[in-house]
Parts: C-alpha cells; structure tokens; sequence
C-alpha cells in the first residue's frame, strides 16, 4: 500500500494525473520531468526532482576545476544553507585534489559517504553524513552532494540511478557554460611554449632569451598559465600540462 501511495504521489508531483493512462515507475517519471527541466533554467527544478527520488533533503551540485583559493566558485547549484556550503566547500576542493587521475576514474558514478566537520552547523533532522557522487561534463569533473534526514534507510540502486541521470542532466543543462569558459581558458601558443621550456628546466630569464621577449611578458605568461589551469606552482603546472598532452 505505501508503495502505491508513493507512486502516485510522485506520479502528481511530476505533474501527470494519477488517473490518466498506464502507470509508470518513478524512474520513468523522472526521466520525464528532467526532460521538461533540460535547460540552464530548469537547472535547479531537475536537481530538486533527483534529490526528491532518492529521498534525499539538500542537493549541492559542484565543479572541480577552479582554483583551490576561489573554493565558493566550485558551486553550480545548491539548497544547502550558505554556511554549510562556506564550511565544507574548501574540504572538497582539498579531498579533489589530493586523488591520483586513477582515483578520479575508479571513483566515476559511484557514491561515496563522508562526515561534515564537527564545526559544520547542520539544520536539526539532517545526517552528518553526506553522499557524494561524481561524474564528468566534458572535460570537467563534477560532484553532486546530497543531504540526507537522520536514521534514513538509503537505496543503493536510486543512489546509483542518481549518479547516471544527474550526469546526463548537467551535460544538458550546463555543457554551453562550460564549453565557453574551456574556451576562455584554453593556453595561447606562447602559454604552451613557456611551459614547454619551463618542463625543460629553463629559468624566467633562459625563456626570455629563448623567446626573444622580456622576463616580465614571462613571468605574466607564466601567472596566466597557472590562472587558467588552476595550479599553484610551476610544477603542478608542468604536471597539468603533462596530463593533457601539452609537453
């Protein structure tokens, strides 16, 4: 019985009447609904939708490509409250950067549970315990985190429902953001160049020579390279580089 309540409350909440044609799963109804919601504006009406089936209470949907200094630029979505957010945002960018691209591979679509730190407030009802779930929008890692009501019985199987729909759902809605901000941050020839002689041990002043123009033009090569790629030093920038198939 609470099963068939269930489906028709959901049924209703994806706006089909309860009464009408062949009933269908909550799955097939999700489907639906994201289907409807796949746009940059139906963006955070898609992401309640998939928090809602799992049961879930919060959603924060994050990007791990920015810079570990700008740790609030991470959010793409969120009904976390803000000091939740501020709190733990700068721990997801230091857990990401920390896994090996191997970890990062193994890791893909398969959910993950952690603890919020003890100075993390969190609204009365809600887990400590989070749920993390990553996968990729192109070239750029995302993670979505949910929120979960205390002592909640969680499904392995729409948990990992989640993770599929919720990649396909952000490669819709948010691949054109992304797609003009890889743009905005690809490496001009001269970029790759300094970094080539840089992976070669050149100092600021041997490129300069090399290159024919001033250690200062070098060094503000070198500080865009490590803007656009989100590195800290020259060589976490050579690594980025190697990664890509740049040197």
């Amino acid at each position: 019985m609470e099963t068939i309540r269930s489906d028709v409350s959901a049924w209703e909440s994806y706006g089909f009447s309860a009464e009408s044609g062949e009933r269908k799963s909550t799955r097939e109804l999700l489907v639906q609904h994201l289907g409807r919601c796949a746009d940059r504006a139906g963006l955070s009406t898609g992401l309640r939708a998939l928090t809602d089936y799992v049961s879930a209470s919060h959603y924060l949907l994050v990007r791990h490509d920015v810079s570990p200094e700008a740790s609030l630029e991470i959010v793409v979505a969120s009904d976390w409250p803000f000091n939740m957010v501020r709190g733990i945002a700068g721990a997801i960018v230091a857990s990401q950067s920390r896994m090996s691209e191997l970890e990062k591979c193994l890791t893909l679509l398969k959910p993950s549970f952690s603890h919020l730190a003890d100075d993390v407030a969190v609204p009365k009802g809600i887990s400590r315990e989070y749920c993390l779930i990553a996968f990729h929008v192109g070239r750029v890692r995302m993670s979505l985190l949910l929120l979960f009501p205390e002592h909640f019985i969680l499904s392995q199987s729409k948990l990992r429902d989640v993770g599929v729909m919720t990649g396909y759902f952000a490669s819709v809605c948010c691949q054109g953001a992304i797609l003009r901000q890889d743009r905005e941050l690809e490496l001009t020839e001269r970029e790759i160049e300094c970094l080539y002689w840089i992976a070669e041990g050149k100092t600021s002043d041997e490129i300069a020579v090399i290159l024919g123009i001033s250690r200062n033009t070098i060094n503000n090569y070198i500080t865009s390279v490590m803007r656009k790629t989100a590195t800290k030093t020259r060589s976490e920038a050579i690594a980025w580089a190697v990664r890509n198939s740049l040197v």
